[in-house]
């Protein structure tokens, strides 16, 4: 399953495969993040985020 996008249900600790991929896109920079490497996301706006930088630009956002 190659250049797939997955639809991602982001919960408190993990993260739930509803529509098989290989990837998400991140919601601030719009870089591709490989499952494997998805470690940043957001439960309450189900947004993933490329790493801590673009999670923290979301929290200084709200």
């Amino acid at each position: 399953m190659k250049k797939k996008l997955a639809k991602i249900k982001y919960l408190p600790n993990n993260f739930e495969i509803v529509e098989k991929g290989d990837h998400v896109i991140c919601a601030i920079s719009g870089k591709t993040i490989q499952l494997e490497d998805l470690n940043y996301w957001n439960v309450e706006l189900q947004e993933a985020y490329h790493s801590y930088v673009e999670a923290q630009q979301k929290r200084e956002q709200s």
